[in-house]
């Protein structure tokens, strides 16, 4: 029989989550999570197994208290497109100031298609992102907002594919306002199509 957790569980998953999105895994010392986590290595290991451990529920974390928030307060259904455009906005802005790029966007970078996360983790994650704007698409072409040739299904995709590539940009330290003129273009285009 397990011991109950003596620790705030959703406090360390966000040290975790935080110091792995800017440090990438294979370069982070049990250390570093010690100091991000306030848990010692001993801790992590008994709760997690191992840094690969805590690093798959700081990844699960991830998906629930940053992607879903995130959809969920900029694009949820009664915003319509404007949501959207809402969304890929909120990117420019991370949580104070900083430009360590979505958790998501690096580790597909870092492991691939292979690697420490299980391939269903990845997959996951982009599916999450790509359902809600293919439901955002849809429920605007349904309201004649889009042309009726507008494949949504596509277009979700192509949107998925500019999010993860306006984070690798944000990341590498590309210029916001120049980033943000390319989300209005996108999005203006889409709009008046």
């Amino acid at each position: 029989m397990s011991r109950p957790r003596s620790f705030d569980e959703s406090a360390v998953l966000t040290g975790a989550m935080q110091a792995f999105r800017r440090t990438g895994f294979s370069t982070m010392s049990i250390r570093t999570l010690e100091e991000a986590t306030g848990l010692s290595a001993g801790s992590i290991y008994n709760a997690y197994g191992d840094k690969a451990g805590l690093f798959k529920a700081s990844f699960a974390h991830y998906l629930n208290e940053v992607l879903r928030r995130r959809i969920a307060a900029h694009a949820a259904p009664a915003k319509g497109l404007a949501g959207v455009r809402a969304l890929f906005q909120s990117l420019l802005r991370e949580p104070g100031g900083t430009s360590h790029g979505c958790l998501i966007t690096n580790s597909a970078i870092e492991f691939g298609g292979d690697g420490l996360l299980p391939a269903d983790s990845l997959a996951e994650a982009f599916e999450i992102l790509r359902a809600a704007l293919q439901d955002r698409l849809a429920d605007a072409q349904a309201a004649n907002l889009l042309p009726p040739k507008l494949s949504p299904a596509v277009a979700a995709l192509k949107l998925v594919a500019f999010y993860q590539g306006v984070l690798v940009l944000v990341r590498a330290g590309h210029d916001k306002r120049t980033l943000k003129q390319a989300i209005d273009l996108e999005f203006d285009t889409l709009e008046s199509a």
